[in-house]
């Protein structure tokens, strides 16, 4: 199996595989990766595919840090071979015995970094996140903040999640004219299935050199091909907690979709790989897995197929741009 290949994150120094784990089934109730043996298989198949990018936040767990205690555990010895990616300040997310505003704050981001830090059982975290926009902490405060655990060897870069496409240009420019250490990366909801992404975060990204990592890729699994009008894995994340996505999906476009693919050998996950790895600014496509053969599909997946321009006009014309979801990981 061929590795994914590495990109570069934005116009930064930081370099992640084209496919990356997305680590919020670890931990999570009723999956395999529930346990610390569940997600030390996942893991340990992962770096052994070639992926280097693993992405966690401090809330993602059936009790929040779970996932992160988990990681720390599993990784051990392996902590030097991966890229360790997690996210502090979900807004709607309160952390126990955290303040519950201003997530944003020098004061919240101090004490999240030292508890990410404890449970991941690492020195450093190499790129750290602020999951949601914190509108009551100027953006200043927060780059100010995040530099400072740069220069003090605690945070490696630094991120967001959920910007808008304004938000990603104006903490461009705070960190420009302060001298402050930038955002590199850029978490968004984005798939085939929505597409909104595109009409301002995706240009301020590839604009300002900011590397994108999409969440939601695979929308829930219904772009792998595990998935039809008449049939669903009665066991999926989907048909457990989000059985709408499911019941309102374009089934007409996705029976399109794996008709384009059976033509060209390929599957749908391969397909879904290789346009995503098409779009400009994006820096690595990270999805969850919950098995060793999941993660390991995900992987080969990343180098598969390339499209050509044709190719990407005859996706596009399937899936068309259309307003995206109030959705948040």
């Amino acid at each position: 199996m061929t590795a994914p290949a590495p990109r570069r994150v934005g116009s930064s120094g930081l370099v992640v595989s084209a496919a990356g784990l997305g680590c919020n089934n670890f931990g999570r109730a009723g999956t395999a990766t529930e346990t610390l043996e569940g997600t030390r298989a996942v893991l340990d198949a992962a770096i052994d595919a070639g992926i280097t990018l693993l992405d966690t936040a401090d809330m993602y767990g059936k009790e929040p840090g779970l996932s992160e205690t988990l990681i720390g555990q599993a990784l051990g010895a392996r902590r030097d071979e991966v890229v360790l990616a997690t996210k502090f300040g979900h807004s709607g997310y309160p952390m126990p015995g955290m303040p519950g505003e201003a997530k944003g704050s020098r004061s919240y981001i101090r004490r999240a970094v030292e508890g990410s830090l404890r449970r991941l059982r690492t020195d450093w975290i190499d790129l750290y996140q602020l999951h949601t926009p914190d509108p009551g902490t100027p953006i200043e405060e927060t780059l100010a903040t995040l530099g400072d655990l740069v220069r003090e060897g605690k945070v490696r870069y630094i991120g967001h999640s959920n910007f808008t496409g304004w938000q990603l240009a104006e903490a461009h420019f705070v960190a420009r004219d302060r001298h402050e250490v930038p955002f590199v990366s850029a978490q968004n909801h984005y798939s085939l299935l929505a597409r909104a992404a595109e009409r301002e975060v995706l240009p301020a990204a590839e604009r300002y050199g900011v590397g994108l990592f999409p969440y939601f890729p695979l929308h829930n699994g219904l772009l792998t091909g595990k998935f039809t009008r008449d049939t669903a894995p009665a066991d999926s994340r989907i048909m457990r907690q989000r059985r709408h996505v499911y019941d309102e999906a374009p089934w007409d476009a996705l029976e399109a979709y794996r008709a384009f693919c059976d033509d060209r050998g390929i599957t749908m996950l391969e397909a879904t790989y290789g346009w995503l790895l098409s779009r400009p600014a994006l820096s690595s496509v990270i999805a969850g897995a919950t098995t060793p053969d999941q993660v390991r599909a995900n992987a080969a997946a990343a180098s598969a197929w390339t499209p050509t321009a044709e190719d990407l006009a005859t996706i596009d014309a399937l899936f068309p741009l259309v307003p995206d979801p109030a959705a948040r990981v």
